[in-house]
């Protein structure tokens, strides 16, 4: 047996009643857990064991993947189904996670920046271009896609006032180097990739830019994040299409 807290990330219906869930946990990274009967009405593990659903979770190992013995609901974030825009970004955000994370690696600081983008989402009033691109840096970064932020790439260059973000090799430039195909930026904007990127992970979302430089940033994360996953995300593509 064992015990741990975590956030259902991932759902999927096997036969008539069962569901087989896919949780992020500090100790243990991604777990795959069996729900017996999730699907009928009574089932008392059904709220808990929901999706985004963060939970006291007990599990035993079976032959192919835990068990859910036992589960009492932290928080369920209701409040996402409120909003279907907002609905789908934690959707994307948890298939990032889902893409990122690895099994049987301790994951507190990933799942630290879910439950933060998730609480944002549900009580906030916060850019959702903030919330999205600090996400998807942060969990990149996690994931081993940490760009080369520190200084221009070919002379070490910290700053100019002008920067280049190259997207497919995730490093930047100073505007004495900019290279074809690097995408131009304010200096502020390389800064706030360094911010979310190196920062605790529970100040990612406190920076502001300007409405065009939240828009070059949300660009920006958002071709590094698909530079890096190389496979087409359903949960992206609904996401953009429903705003």
């Amino acid at each position: 047996m064992t015990s741990t807290k975590g956030l259902v990330i991932r759902e999927q219906t096997i036969g008539e009643s069962d569901r087989l869930v896919t949780l992020l946990t500090a100790d243990y990274g991604l777990v795959r857990a069996f729900v017996r009967g999730a699907k009928q009405m009574k089932n008392r593990l059904a709220s808990s064991t929901s999706l985004f659903a963060y939970s006291d979770f007990t599990l035993y190992r079976g032959r192919d993947a835990f068990v859910v013995d036992n589960a009492s609901p932290v928080e369920v974030f209701f409040d996402l189904r409120k909003d279907i825009e907002r609905l789908a970004i934690a959707q994307y955000f948890a298939q990032l996670a889902y893409e990122l994370g690895e099994e049987e690696q301790p994951s507190a600081e990933m799942l630290s920046v879910l439950l933060n983008s998730l609480h944002l989402l549900c009580n906030s009033s916060k850019d959702m271009r903030v919330i999205k691109s600090a996400v998807e840096f942060r969990l990149l970064s996690l994931g081993g896609y940490m760009p080369n932020i520190l200084a221009c790439a070919n002379c070490s260059t910290y700053e100019t006032d002008m920067m280049f973000f190259d997207t497919l090799d995730g490093c930047i430039y100073c505007e004495n180097c900019g290279k074809v195909g690097a995408i131009p930026c304010p200096k502020n904007v390389i800064t706030a990739i360094r911010f979310i990127c190196l920062t605790e992970p529970k100040k990612i979302f406190s920076f502001s830019l300007s409405e065009n430089n939240l828009d070059l940033l949300s660009d920006i994360s958002e071709k590094y994040l698909l530079s890096r996953i190389q496979k087409k995300l359903p949960t992206l593509e609904f996401y953009k299409g429903i705003r």
